[in-house]
């Protein structure tokens, strides 16, 4: 070939470059790839290891707590003073499952998130609630977890080691005996409810399948997941669940309990029983900051035993708020970042998923964006509950209650009936007309 001919159509040289070339770009583009891959897993180390520091310290802090004052617990008072009292509370609050951040779990759908440190809050505290409902549903009333002394050191007074002989007639001591043929089956059970929470994607209710619930309503891993929104994928989630066809969840609409609706879900076909349910009510109490006329309202749903807790915090900061004592919220802090837990393993540890700190915060911080869980196990329950409910929250607010009920039930538009709200809606209050629309960033909430 002369160096004036033109190529050939099939000349190699022309091929090696043209391959050459293509594989320059794929390696850039993987390359690429690699280090916003790299970038990502690092900034979910510095957050994990940031959060793990800040609230692993804070956390050991011992709230102070008022003798002179009840300390209401999800619908039961504890008198600080008396020592069986405090015993009592210390146990009922140890009993509660704490989840939190975690990391090191299989990466999310989507992505290369091994971690929910920064993000996940949201999705915590709204398994936190569900938990909780869950115990009440599957364990007999009163249950506490009977271990926890013995597998548990923390820096509140604990007793004794359990052969020691010089408190035998002190009550802390005596709870240690209650690890007996009888704890063992609900033991079982309890490891039942916390596996299903694992950080795994076969967990009926653990981070990887709220994620992909998440999904019809336009979240995504690493997206900031409002309380209202929390409450619609636990509804989907106990309805997609296998383990309990005898539960449902129900989710307000509008601050709206529609009682025809809550019962359309709960009644059986004689002779089966009514199914228990979970009652999740969204709802914004102020603008930028809670309304304070709503506060004594919340104190006296928190004393309600049907009361499960509240899916709350302070602004882009979720807690789960369990109780409260004078004008401090009592709460569970999910930030601190903690090791996945094999849940597959026989006897895996539980100390992780129980706190033993009890934190408070003034009910002044309380962001107004917030649901709020309740349970009732069969038809007398859900009446009492109805009843209950609704005598606290008519006489609360001077003008517009937190939530109603109405016998009716909810109009259904098949376009939308997917979107936990949508549109705008306008409430009256002290002749001030207030707007709160789905695109606010701060949720999907009518604004009261």
């Amino acid at each position: 070939m002369h160096c004036n001919d033109p190529p050939a159509a099939d000349d190699p040289m022309d091929d090696w470059l043209f391959l050459s070339h293509k594989s320059v770009e794929s390696l850039s583009e993987t390359t690429s790839l690699q280090e916003t891959a790299d970038k990502g897993k690092l900034k979910s180390k510095l957050v994990s290891a940031w959060n793990s520091v800040k609230y692993g310290w804070s956390l050991k802090q011992k709230a102070k707590f008022s003798k002179s004052s009840p300390l209401i617990l999800l619908g039961k008072s504890y008198e600080l003073k008396d020592e069986v009292n405090k015993e009592r509370f210390r146990r009922a609050f140890a009993s509660l499952l704490w989840l939190t951040y975690r990391r090191g779990f299989p990466q999310l759908a989507g992505c290369s998130l091994t971690t929910d440190s920064g993000w996940g809050c949201v999705l915590r505290t709204g398994q936190m609630l569900l938990a909780r409902g869950l115990l009440l549903h599957l364990m007999p009333p009163g249950w506490m977890w009977s271990v926890w002394y013995r597998a548990v050191k923390d820096d509140l007074d604990l007793p004794h080691r359990a052969d020691c002989t010089e408190c035998k007639s002190n009550l802390r001591c005596r709870y240690l005996s209650l690890g007996s043929l009888y704890d063992r089956p609900l033991e079982a059970m309890h490891r039942k409810v916390v596996s299903w929470f694992a950080d795994h994607p076969k967990a009926p209710f653990g981070v990887h399948r709220l994620v992909e619930l998440g999904a019809s309503s336009g979240k995504k891993a690493g997206d900031w997941y409002g309380p209202s929104i929390m409450a619609h994928i636990l509804q989907k989630a106990v309805a997609a669940s296998v383990d309990l066809p005898n539960l449902v969840v129900y989710v307000a609409q509008d601050c709206t309990i529609y009682l025809q609706d809550v019962r359309g879900l709960c009644e059986r076909p004689l002779p089966h029983s009514w199914k228990s349910v979970i009652i999740l009510v969204p709802m914004r109490l102020g603008g930028q900051d809670l309304n304070p006329s709503y506060i004594s309202c919340v104190k006296k749903l928190l004393e309600l035993q049907c009361c499960i807790g509240i899916i709350g915090g302070k602004p882009k900061h979720s807690l789960f708020f369990v109780g409260f004592q004078d004008d401090q919220l009592l709460y569970l802090d999910p930030h601190y970042c903690q090791l996945t837990v094999n849940v597959t393993k026989e006897n895996f540890p539980l100390e992780s998923f129980h706190c033993k700190y009890p934190r408070k915060m003034p009910f002044s911080r309380m962001d107004p964006s917030c649901t709020i869980g309740f349970y009732a196990s069969g038809q007398q329950e859900l009446d009492l509950l109805c009843t209950n409910v609704n005598e606290v929250v008519s006489t609360s607010a001077e003008a517009y209650p937190m939530f109603i009920f109405s016998e009716g039930e909810s109009w259904k538009d098949e376009e939308h009936s997917s979107s936990p709200m949508h549109g705008v809606t306008y409430i009256q209050r002290n002749n001030d007309l207030k707007r709160a629309s789905t695109t606010s960033s701060m949720d999907e909430f009518v604004l009261l």
